[in-house]
């Protein structure tokens, strides 16, 4: 046990080194990102050193069909295939342009236009597409307006990870807990409905008072940018959207969620393919795709599954179950999974949580959406609160704009759990 417990230790906070001091690293100029491969070499130290045998190992990945890992990562990035599509093609930027010009001169107008599209584009899309993104395009458009960007860059992360708690499909931990445990489309989506609509409000309205002196300058817009071919935003459209509708419906059609987007997505490249050859054009955009689906993701999930099957067979998930179920679940279950996200990452810790909740049954439901809860608001927190916050820091680094650890922090503490309590009180009006 001692040893199992120190290798998991060592892993993760190698991990959260690896994500503060070198998120990515180049080697013959090629950029890889190195947490998932500490991750991955933890794995392979607890099989060595005889811990986890491989019947364990393929057992805890491919063993149960409602908590298949295998089956959520293809469900997560198929869907993501959508999102980035629409963003190859040049939809993000054009829409974020459009609402730009129809703000005219108002940075306040700006400011809440431009939270609305992230929060409607989270809804349908993904956080992490979202805010992969439009934080490059906030940035140059900021710096042709000669504004400040921070306050849309803040304002665009929080509005991403908090939204993305509405749909089962806005975050890959939505998707991990929801359907490790049952839950469909729709019944997730009145549970999460209240709880997702208070935050949303009460975040812009923090957001504007935080930021309301950096938004008094006024700005200069120039034309928008022009419209992406009309095809293929009908083909990226229509597949998203019959795709959200089938998972919606899922359950009552007789159809796994995965095979509904894997099926989407395949269909997306095809129409594409045919659509493309038709017109003679080059096939550039979908080459585009395939090169930036989130691979490190596939490597990552299932190794800190791994982990936590190795670190489970010692009873931690039975022991922090009966912990946590001394006071309010609902409220217990939030807040720690909030704060443990900001120790070992939001997708680790819904992993961990995942075996937690399986305790105990009479406490699952609310337990389970508190999760969800704490997964995706703990992002704003901290850097380390989900891969998102770390690849958006790496894009301000990148761009020079300034706005370091403690700054994260700052603004993460004020923000984030004040959103916390009122999400869980929303969520308690249900139970």
């Amino acid at each position: 046990m001692v040893f199992t417990l120190v290798v998991v230790a060592l892993t993760i906070i190698l991990m959260i080194a690896s994500i503060i001091f070198f998120p990515t690293l180049t080697i013959k100029r090629v950029k890889f990102s190195p947490y998932w491969i500490i991750a991955l070499l933890g794995v392979i130290v607890l099989l060595f050193g005889g811990v986890l045998g491989p019947d364990e190992l393929v057992t805890g990945l491919f063993g149960q069909s409602l908590i298949n890992p295998v089956k959520i990562l293809t469900l997560f990035l198929s869907f993501t295939v959508f999102s980035i599509f629409l963003d190859e093609i040049g939809f993000f930027a054009y829409m974020a342009s459009l609402v730009a010009m129809k703000a005219k001169n108002s940075q306040p107008t700006l400011f809440l236009a431009f939270y609305l599209l992230t929060a409607v584009l989270t809804v349908f899309t993904a956080n992490d597409i979202v805010i992969l993104t439009l934080t490059p395009f906030i940035i140059y458009f900021a710096k042709n307006a000669k504004i400040n960007p921070l306050p849309y860059l803040v304002s665009e992360f929080v509005a991403a990870n908090t939204w993305s708690m509405l749909l089962i499909i806005g975050n890959p931990t939505n998707i991990y807990l929801a359907t490790s445990f049952g839950i469909d489309f729709l019944a997730y989506f009145v549970k999460m409905l209240i709880p997702t609509l208070s935050v949303g409000v009460i975040s812009y309205l923090m957001m504007r008072w935080l930021f309301h002196r950096f938004l008094k300058t006024p700005l200069s817009i120039g034309s928008a940018l022009p419209a992406p071919d009309r095809g293929m935003m009908v083909i990226g459209l229509t597949h998203l959207g019959i795709s959200t509708i089938l998972i919606s419906i899922a359950s009552y059609i007789g159809l796994e969620m995965w095979i509904i987007t894997l099926s989407g997505s395949v269909s997306l490249m095809v129409v594409t393919i045919v659509y493309r050859l038709v017109k003679r054009q080059s096939l550039r955009v979908l080459l585009g795709v395939f090169k930036r689906i989130p691979y490190s993701l596939i490597p990552f999930m299932l190794s800190m599954t791994a982990l936590v099957v190795a670190v489970d067979k010692f009873g931690l998930a039975a022991s922090l179950a009966r912990s946590l179920s001394e006071i309010s679940p609902l409220f217990s279950y939030g807040f720690v999974s909030f704060f443990f996200s900001n120790l070992i990452n939001n997708i680790p810790m819904t992993i961990l949580f995942r075996e937690v909740l399986a305790v105990d049954a009479t406490l699952r439901l609310p337990a389970v959406y508190a999760t969800i809860i704490g997964s995706n608001l703990g992002a704003i927190l901290s850097p380390i609160g989900a891969l998102a916050g770390i690849m958006w820091m790496s894009i301000l680094k990148r761009e020079g704009i300034r706005y370091g650890y403690g700054s994260f922090l700052r603004y993460g503490f004020i923000i984030s759990l004040p959103l916390m309590l009122i999400s869980l009180l929303g969520l308690s009006l249900l139970f």
